[in-house]
């Protein structure tokens, strides 16, 4: 008969329920890394595990020279961070690193503690903030995806709960075959949801084609202040909150310039070091909005001492997603809570870059004129006469061009606009020759 000290956590033992909602985390820092940044991405991890109501009771930045395939850590480590746990009356180790399911049920059978990592707190995150059916579709097929090689922890307390043969399966792996083929049967419905809801994404987008202005999407790392961005730029009330991944859904407005031509913003999710790569794939809808932006917004936090580590993983993931080709407006936003030195550095490494605050509004008529610039530089400047009974042409002149003048004549109307490039090709009929 196995030892009981030998068996894997319940998951439904009242005690060990009570003791997972205080944690200790732990970082990892290799012999490439550097102290400060391992200890940059444990104070991300701490954000992060802030946002889902976890109590956080201490952290340990574990020194590494190779991983371990048996807890992550070395054995040594792995008793002193237990021991942490247990001081601190906790059941629950977070790491920053990805844990394989084999790890996770080694701590929780060796150590009796749970143990989970960065991508599983980003999902619970994503899964309290997403709104749209689009998001709530994709954050439940990555938790899915997440969860099936997983299952067997879940059901390792029926382990050996009954004798037999090579060919018997006891209670347990029964119960773990059935919970695996429901939950492919669960993915398969939600991708086909899913497949359907992108659908209608695209038919919403081609509809949105039709008015011809350009289009910008807001993107940079979560926290930077893009919310804050197209609120302040559109006087919308998108949620803008000082917390990691305060927004998920996609939202777009229609900017009016101080020229009079309009464009279109769109504010997408923000990204994260280390963002699982499920969720990289579940969200390529949603961050579609930004491959199939005519210009990209690129906000970063100037106040951050992480900001070039931010800019890498923002331009690492819309490459990704192939939108790494699009023309990028970088902004260095928060300016109000830099220094002279600060801000002189960071234009040292983002020369083209436009100094903002979002709080105080410094440098966002620098930054619209930049918008201007990039909405007309695919304009053409043309003098059209538009026939009277071609009253459709000049309503979409009216909603997609900048209108210079216009004048009724015997012969039709006589207008001069900035044409962007989608009506071009219509309007060239009407052009006239001066």
């Amino acid at each position: 008969m196995s030892d009981p000290e030998d068996k894997p956590l319940d998951p439904f033992d009242p005690e060990v329920i009570a003791r997972s909602n205080r944690a200790i985390l732990v970082g990892l820092q290799r012999s490439e890394d550097t102290e400060a940044e391992a200890q940059a991405l444990l104070d991300e991890l701490h954000e992060l595990v802030s946002n889902v109501g976890v109590e956080i009771r201490g952290s340990v930045l574990a020194k590494i020279r190779e991983v371990s395939p048996r807890h992550l850590v070395g054995s040594g480590k792995m008793e002193e961070i237990a021991q942490l746990a247990r001081d601190h009356e906790c059941g629950l180790i977070i790491f920053d690193d990805e844990l394989t399911p084999a790890q996770q049920r080694n701590w929780e059978r060796d150590a009796k503690l749970r143990a989970i990592d960065r991508q599983e707190i980003i999902l619970d995150i994503f899964i309290t903030r997403a709104k749209t059916r689009e998001a709530v579709l994709q954050v439940e097929l990555a938790q899915l995806q997440q969860m099936l090689p997983r299952l067997k922890r879940l059901w390792s307390h029926l382990d050996r709960q009954r004798g037999g043969g090579t060919m018997q399966r006891d209670a347990g792996e029964t119960q773990l075959e059935m919970d695996q083929r429901k939950i492919r049967d669960k993915i398969a419905k939600v991708r086909r949801d899913l497949t359907e809801v992108v659908a209608q994404r695209a038919t919403q987008r081609k509809q949105r084609k039709r008015i011809p202005l350009p289009t910008f999407s807001i993107v940079g790392y979560t926290n930077a202040g893009k919310s804050s961005l197209l609120n302040k730029l559109t006087g919308s009330g998108v949620l803008a909150a000082d917390k990691l991944f305060a927004t998920l859904d996609p939202t777009t407005r229609r900017l009016a310039l101080p020229s009079g031509r309009a464009l279109l913003l769109t504010d997408t999710v923000g990204f994260v070091r280390r963002l699982p790569h499920r969720l990289v794939e579940a969200f390529k809808a949603t961050l579609e909005e930004a491959v199939q932006a005519d210009f990209l917004i690129h906000v970063i936090d100037l106040g951050s001492s992480e900001r070039e580590k931010h800019a890498e993983t923002t331009l690492q993931v819309l490459t990704e997603i192939g939108a790494g080709d699009r023309p990028i407006i970088t902004v260095l936003n928060k300016a109000d809570l830099c220094d002279e030195v600060q801000r002189a550095e960071a234009m040292a490494a983002h020369p083209d870059a436009k100094l903002i605050s979002t709080r105080t509004g410094e440098g966002l008529a620098a930054l619209l004129e930049r918008l201007e610039e990039c909405a007309s530089s695919r304009d053409e400047q043309m003098t059209l006469l538009i026939p009277h009974d071609q009253y459709a042409m000049l309503s979409r002149l009216h909603a997609g061009a900048t209108i210079l003048s216009s004048k009724a004549l015997a012969e039709g109307t006589r207008v001069e606009a900035f044409i962007p490039v989608r009506l071009q090709e219509a309007c060239r009929v009407w052009a006239i020759k001066e």
